[in-house]
């Protein structure tokens, strides 16, 4: 679970990345998950959007693939969220106490 300062720490650092993660009308599906789960592992922060024709609003979109991946949601603003997981071996951020 991450505190205020951590989320804030990793909302900067988002702030230059690209969004890799489109999710459409099949919503969190199961290959969803899986690219979540392989740019989380690689990257630890991902920048994710959902498109217009997502079943889900990006809140709940959010929080599900947080679940089914294991992470944190840090930010969820317009259509787009960030998600942060420490990777098992590619620990590149340092969180802040």
């Amino acid at each position: 679970m991450l505190n205020s300062r951590q989320r804030a720490q990793l909302r900067g650092m988002a702030n230059d990345y690209e969004t890799i993660l489109h999710i459409g009308k099949l919503g969190v599906s199961e290959n969803t998950v899986m690219q979540a789960n392989e740019a989380l592992e690689a990257r630890e922060l991902i920048k994710c959007k959902i498109l217009e024709t997502c079943p889900t609003n990006v809140r709940e979109t959010a929080d599900e693939l947080a679940i089914k991946t294991a992470s944190d949601v840090v930010q969820v603003i317009g259509s787009k969220f960030i998600l942060y997981k420490q990777s098992r071996n590619n620990k590149t951020i340092k969180l802040v106490k």
